[in-house]
């Protein structure tokens, strides 16, 4: 991942615990640790997205979270909208970043633009 952390305040920290517990599954990306009132979510041991409940949720923001390939991509939407997000943008192919850029969009329970971005994706 190319960003080492991020902490985002969220209105409901259960129910955004458990939203990105599932959303982000597909990704590889796991809930590692929880402290202090912050939830720690990544890959390998190491934390990288952080949670914690606050009364003033940051907005705008936008995240985009790496997948291996657009089946990944896709099963992260698939997963996410089941979670309670709404559609921001289905899997496809972005050309106007690059032609390999292949995405998907979705909005969480506090309004946040999170994306998964496959940047190798074969047509």
């Amino acid at each position: 991942m190319i960003i080492d952390h991020i902490g985002l305040s969220v209105s409901n920290y259960e129910r955004s615990k458990a939203f990105y517990t599932k959303t982000l599954a597909p990704l590889g990306i796991v809930l590692i640790m929880e402290h202090a009132g912050w939830a720690g979510f990544g890959r390998d041991g190491k934390p990288e997205l952080w949670i914690q409940e606050s009364d003033a949720p940051q907005n705008p923001l936008h995240i985009a979270f790496s997948a291996h390939d657009a089946d990944v991509v896709d099963a992260f939407y698939l997963v996410a909208l089941e979670a309670g997000a709404k559609d921001n943008g289905p899997p496809g192919f972005r050309e106007i970043y690059h032609p390999h850029y292949y995405a998907a969009f979705v909005i969480d329970p506090d309004g946040y633009n999170i994306e998964a971005v496959c940047h190798t994706a074969k047509r």
